[in-house]
């Protein structure tokens, strides 16, 4: 057993009574301190590198990295961290105490029983249970704690081996198919062009994984209804192809299945008697959200699908893919049977999910630059008819097993508009460019304002814009002119309900924040009130018809998943009991606004919120004081809510040139354990 010198406690103490010091102020939570004790309690001999790191560590976690990168930590803390000044000496105060190079750190944390060895010494420790893991490379080496290196370990092995197993195709009438799934109204077949949608198609018959990415409009859906075409067409017994649509919300995933529906349908139109294609998609599952498709457990982190109780599918395709954080793809890649195919769909340029990890980006990492290798550029042209750009195979020294299974939409039938020029360019950080399409434009489909006070959203969201009419007052107008008939009339009703609801999701504010004067809190009682000035909202008590809410929290039961939206309006009943409607697809249900505890408002709502949704009109608002938030990823997400309009506000000037220019990067180890052996 370790000796405990005096000296080791008492500077282990000074270290941890500055920790929770920093707690107080604010720079760190009290969970990153509390953590940093709970180690010398377990280790009292630990060193005080292992505490820091360990505060550090859980901070990172936090902010949704799924590691520590040693090497930032030892020679940029300051940057790394962005604490305020102030902070900043303290920091500089404390690091004049710890070890000055990487190697000490490294031999530091390597002392203590609490760190599992793994990817950075020759003499790796053995699993012993350790909260912590000291993984990576000698000169990258990144820390984990025990639960995220295990979700990373456990994904990449699964990937892995689902890319390189490879699955029988009879290329021959893989290529028939592929012809006619892909010629177009006219009888034309594209095979002289780059079609990266029948692409995808091609690889996806290959291997038990496959990652579609691609921004708004690209036809991701669309892609993936071919698919679902091909493989039903080219299946041995097509009539027993269990298929399983998924999304991590509500929303995502009835817009799934209605994209699913609309293609498979177009699609049956033309092919006729060549497949039936209507009785398959009729023998399609209702999309569902990942936690109900996993069968989450109340007040656990555990599901009823899992490795050893696995789901009954053999094609899984999943969109909305960025918004799956690391625990929850660990989770679903070991529910998912070896031989079923796995499908990602999303847009490797949004923001990644709230919790820790950016899967679909370190996924994604080649999909810009293709890197296929020679079987691939083989199979393409032999299979699919495609004959791959050399920009696209220039990277084969490097080819991944993924990167064969990776392929990126590149053209949008959206992106060629004003919204999706100003997309592109946010994308790219070409801050003149975006400048330039504000200042430009004469359509009104964009308009950017600088205003110090909130009150700038409140009249957009109560009168709209010139060119921009889309706002809450269309949805209340409807509400309030409900007809006679409405009242009693179950489907009269159901008619004006879709209508409200509809109305409501033409317009929506995007927030960066909850609180403060531009965050969602305050602007979502700003709005409410002003409605009510302008006679439209008559906000009596908790609950009063028109109030639009959020559910915040799962429950299978009501039916209902964190992150629905719906609005409270009075009941068929001829009373004036209110019930919260949802419109899922084009289905309607609703709740008893008594069984729903776990809302809020929802007139502003975060970017983040909003993923997996799209309106007419949408208002993006930038706050002072948010400067860590406001990255390029989450302009770009908020521009491509809009379809039709899109309204910037800023709380002073520079907030989006300021935003456009940082990146959004998240620590993961994720790529390094993709590429290693």
């Amino acid at each position: 057993m370790k000796q405990i010198t005096t000296h080791t406690a008492g500077t282990n103490l000074v270290t941890l009574d500055a920790l929770h010091r920093w707690a107080e102020e604010g720079w760190l939570r009290r969970l990153d301190s509390a953590m940093a004790s709970f180690m010398q309690e377990l280790d009292p001999s630990a060193s005080v590198a292992l505490l820091v790191s360990t505060a550090m560590l859980v901070q990172m976690e936090g902010r949704g990295h799924t590691c520590l990168p040693l090497r930032l930590l030892v020679t940029q803390p300051d940057e790394m961290l962005a604490w305020p000044p102030a902070a900043q000496q303290e920091l500089a105060a404390l690091w004049r105490t710890l070890p000055t190079t990487l190697e000490e750190w490294i031999r530091d944390l390597s002392a203590s029983h609490l760190v599992r060895i793994t990817g950075v010494d020759e003499n790796e420790d053995h699993d012993h249970g350790q909260p912590l893991v000291l993984s990576g490379t000698p000169a990258e080496p990144l820390l984990y704690l025990r639960r995220y290196w295990l979700h990373e370990y456990k994904v990449a092995q699964q990937i892995k081996t689902r890319t390189t197993t490879s699955q029988h195709v009879d290329e021959s009438l893989a290529r028939e198919w592929l012809a006619r799934l892909f010629t177009d109204a006219a009888g034309t077949d594209k095979a002289d062009q780059m079609d990266w949608q029948k692409m995808a198609c091609a690889v996806a018959l290959r291997s038990g994984l496959t990652v579609i990415t691609g921004g708004p409009g690209t036809g991701k859906t669309y892609t993936a209804a071919r698919l679902l075409a091909l493989l039903f067409a080219m299946h041995a017994d097509p009539q027993r192809l269990r298929v399983g649509l998924a999304a991590p919300t509500g929303k995502a995933a009835a817009r799934l299945r209605q994209s699913i529906d609309f293609s498979l349908q177009d699609l049956n139109k033309r092919l006729g008697d060549e497949l039936d294609l209507e009785a398959f998609t009729k023998r399609i599952g209702a999309a569902k959200t990942l936690h109900s498709l996993l069968g989450a457990r109340p007040d656990t982190r555990h599901f009823i699908f899992n490795a050893n109780h696995q789901l009954d599918v053999d094609i899984l395709i999943v969109d909305e893919a960025s918004m799956i954080h690391l625990e929850m793809m660990s989770a679903l890649l070991q529910a998912l049977p070896a031989g079923a195919k796995l499908i990602l769909l999303g847009d490797k340029d949004q923001l990644a999910s709230v919790e820790a990890g950016a899967v679909l980006g370190d996924l994604c990492r080649d999909a810009l630059y293709g890197c296929y290798d020679a079987e691939t550029v083989r199979y393409a042209r032999d299979v699919a008819g495609l004959t791959l750009p050399a920009a696209f195979t220039s990277g084969i020294a490097a080819a991944t097993a993924l990167a064969q299974q990776t392929v990126m939409l590149r053209e949008s039938r959206r992106f060629g508009g004003l919204i999706g020029q100003l997309a592109l360019a946010v994308n790219a950080s070409n801050t003149e460019r975006v400048a330039s399409l504000f200042e430009n434009d004469t359509s009104s489909v964009l308009h950017a304002s600088c205003s110090p006070t909130n009150k700038i959203v409140l009249d957009l969201a109560v009168r709209g814009r010139e060119g921009a009419s889309a706002c809450y007052a269309d949805y209340l107008r409807l509400m309030n002119a409900r007809p006679p008939e409405a009242k009693t009339d179950a489907d009269s009703h159901a008619i004006w309900a879709k209508s409200v609801l509809t109305a409501f999701e033409r317009f929506r504010i995007l927030c960066v924040v909850h609180e403060g004067e531009w965050g969602t809190q305050e602007l979502n009682r700003g709005v409410q009130q002003a409605l009510a000035n302008a006679g439209l909202l008559n906000p009596n008590g908790e609950w009063f018809a028109g109030r639009a809410i959020m559910v915040t929290r799962n429950d299978a039961q009501l039916g209902v998943s964190n992150g629905d939206v719906g609005v409270a309006l009075p009941a068929p009943d001829g009373n004036s009991t209110l019930r919260v409607y949802f419109l899922v697809g084009d289905k309607l249900r609703s709740v008893g606004v008594s069984r729903l505890p776990h809302v809020e408002t929802a007139f502003a709502m975060t970017v983040h919120k909003c993923q997996g949704s799209e309106f007419l009109h949408t208002a993006l608002v930038l706050p002072q004081g948010g400067a860590k938030l406001m990255t390029r990823e989450l302009v770009y997400t908020g521009i491509t809510r809009a379809s039709a309009n899109f309204t910037l506000i800023e709380a002073q000037a520079g907030l989006l040139h300021a935003a456009i220019t940082q990146q959004s990067l998240r620590a993961s180890g994720l790529g390094l354990q993709l590429s290693s052996n």
